[in-house]
């Protein structure tokens, strides 16, 4: 597949090593994807979180947990979708990477119900200025994403595990999110940023 979005030479190294080229040239072909089915759709709009890859301009890397209510990431467009930055320790190491690297890598993860896995490649973009802050309870920023490649996984190695409730954390209408209690400890309490204004509606 000479023209493939998903693999690089490295990866066509260990495919002929192992003769997985064509099953992987098939996956690539049958599964792969620019826009976003409907299925991607709601199950990206049903989870409460999902893990996001980064690299700086160096290309060091940085993987982080995104968490909130499900909704939290919206399908905006045919390629594309939004998520809020919620308040955080105010390191910025996604966010910043995003800065100076826009490309990211998301992944969706279902481990209860029907195990189900969804990776999105793309290009971000953080703004400060989004129409959707006003519309977000808890944002002090809005990142969206541009798909580029959009594909499922096999999800046989994902294990059964029971979702109990949702974290309290996770900001929503009509409910004072709590300060996490690392705040106050002794060692960061004179150094914590303030919270940024949010939402309210």
């Amino acid at each position: 597949m000479a023209d493939s979005i998903m693999f690089h030479d490295g990866n066509r190294r260990l495919q002929d090593q192992f003769d997985s080229r064509r099953i992987s040239d098939q996956l690539e072909e049958k599964l792969t994807r620019t826009q976003f089915t409907p299925e991607d759709k709601a199950f990206i709009e049903s989870v409460p979180y999902f893990f996001l890859a980064t690299a700086d301009a160096a290309g060091r890397p940085d993987c982080s947990y995104k968490g909130g209510m499900p909704g939290f990431v919206r399908i905006t467009g045919t390629s594309e979708l939004a998520f809020p930055d919620y308040d955080g320790n105010g390191m910025f190491k996604s966010l910043g990477n995003i800065l100076v690297n826009p490309s990211v890598g998301m992944l969706f993860i279902a481990m209860h119900g029907k195990p189900q896995r969804l990776r999105v490649n793309g290009t971000a973009a953080v703004s400060d200025g989004d129409p959707l802050l006003a519309h977000t309870v808890g944002a002090q920023l809005i990142i969206r994403v541009a798909a580029h490649a959009i594909f499922p996984n096999c999800p046989r190695y994902i294990p059964t595990m029971q979702l109990i409730e949702p974290s309290i954390y996770a900001p929503r209408p009509q409910c004072e999110t709590p300060e996490p209690a690392w705040k106050g400890f002794p060692d960061f309490k004179d150094y914590v940023h303030p919270r940024h204004p949010t939402f309210k509606g």
